[in-house]
């Protein structure tokens, strides 16, 4: 385990009418579950029913609360061959990533823990590598060995499909698209049987999207309480009724010419309507939010990107590649959601896309409203040496109502536990970022 000091740090009430105890630093504890690349994403759940969360990524599944314990649920047979400097050769567990010099890619990309069965014990879903199927593992109950595989749906397309409740019937979807259709798979919860393959409703008539398209997430765009999708060129709105599968109407808006990562739909300056919140290219540069306006009568987005490719495009000179996977979660309590994202090392190998070898960099960037309405995303370093996958998930994995972070990546596993510390004024002000072109 490595401890980070703590520079990572947030104001709760104004600078000038604060006392000492209203002043306090985030930090984050850094546990590098594993350093071999296993999967592209990790998320966390109580697997073994003992009150603690464990963590998920790639074949295997590690006990918390320490994460030094770990079970292999499904087959780990992967590994490559790394010449060693005295010419011999070594046999490395896993998919070569940084652990190698040649790119390779996984096929799991992303994690969920969800109790799919209802037997009361947390299952695993595996959304594996583009194109290919989705699959739930049973939990055994308590029983060590290889868990029961079920395929979910045969083909998931995009790179950043998610597991959420988007129909509003209490339970979770595969959002994504599958042969060219933009839709969500379910399995029928009333069967007895839940092993049998989940059903896909198409929600668009079929298009240009494939396996590679990236970009998507969900959100109520239009105010109606019903869950839209978003995709990187617009956004499909969800009708009254879902009965015979129709199509959902279309509203055109290109976010991410590009192809973004997950997308998220929140009100980030507080006027009432929710706004889109996306990077702005998974292999490039860029982070954004995009205001939304009404224009006679109808909703279109202004484009506020606040990261890009240069330190002068941000307020606080902070640049990075490779957005692949975002979250948004409140991190410090304040009432108003935050962003998670950073780097997604070697994406395409050390010599492809933006800026391959710069440092992994993991952050997250406050949202702060100002009382004349602006909007502004402070970002507070959290590590520069793991980053993201295509997923990154931020949630309480402790326990201690504090929102930790997990990842999974070709630098292995890892899991941020969050920290908080009451500091003085005067210590708070020299952890603050600074405007950029200012002395620290």
């Amino acid at each position: 385990m490595t401890k980070f000091p703590a520079t990572l740090s947030i104001l709760f009430s104004s600078a000038l009418l604060a006392s000492a105890k209203d002043y306090v630093l985030h930090s984050f504890q850094k546990i590098r579950v594993t350093d071999q690349f296993w999967a592209e994403g990790a998320n966390f759940g109580d697997f073994n029913h003992d009150g603690k969360n464990d963590v998920v990524s790639g074949p295997y599944w590690y006990e918390g609360p320490d994460f030094k314990k770990k079970h292999e649920y499904a087959p780990a047979t992967q590994t490559f061959k790394l010449k060693k400097g005295d010419g011999t050769e070594a046999t490395i567990p896993g998919f070569e990533g940084l652990l190698g010099v040649n790119n390779a890619y996984s096929r799991n990309f992303f994690a969920f823990a969800h109790d799919i069965n209802g037997d009361q014990w947390t299952d695993i879903l595996i959304l594996g590598f583009p194109g290919e199927d989705s699959s739930w593992y049973e939990n055994p109950k308590g029983r060590e060995g290889h868990w029961k595989r079920h395929v979910a749906l045969n083909v998931t397309d995009n790179e950043s499909p998610t597991f959420a409740d988007l129909t509003g019937d209490g339970k979770p979807e595969i959002v994504c698209s599958s042969h060219g259709f933009y839709g969500y798979a379910a399995p029928n919860w009333k069967w007895a049987d839940l092993s049998r393959p989940w059903t896909f409703h198409a929600i668009s008539s079929k298009g240009p999207w494939q396996r590679f398209t990236h970009g998507l997430g969900l959100g109520d765009i239009n105010g109606d309480g019903r869950l839209d999708i978003l995709e990187k060129d617009g956004w499909w709105e969800q009708p009254s009724s879902l009965a015979d599968d129709p199509v959902w109407t279309n509203h055109k808006f290109q976010f991410s010419p590009a192809g973004s990562a997950q997308m998220f739909a929140y009100d980030v300056d507080g006027d009432g309507d929710n706004d889109v919140i996306t990077s702005l290219a998974a292999h490039g540069y860029g982070l954004a939010w995009y205001e939304q306006v009404k224009e006679g009568g109808k909703i279109t987005f202004k484009n506020h990107t606040f990261m890009n490719k240069e330190p002068k495009e941000n307020k606080y000179g902070v640049k990075f590649s490779q957005l692949h996977a975002v979250d948004l979660v409140d991190m410090d309590g304040d009432g108003l959601k935050d962003i998670i994202t950073g780097k997604r090392i070697w994406a395409h190998g050390p010599n492809g896309d933006a800026e391959p070898n710069a440092p992994a960099v993991l952050y997250w960037f406050k949202l702060v409203r100002g009382a004349d309405k602006s909007v502004d995303f402070v970002p507070y370093l959290i590590d520069s040496d793991s980053g993201i996958g295509t997923q990154v998930v931020a949630g309480d994995v402790n326990g201690d109502k504090l929102a930790d972070i997990v990842v999974g990546n070709k630098k292995g596993v890892f899991v941020f536990l969050h920290e908080t510390k009451p500091v003085s004024q005067s210590e708070w002000e020299r952890a603050q970022p600074k405007p950029y072109g200012t002395a620290n």
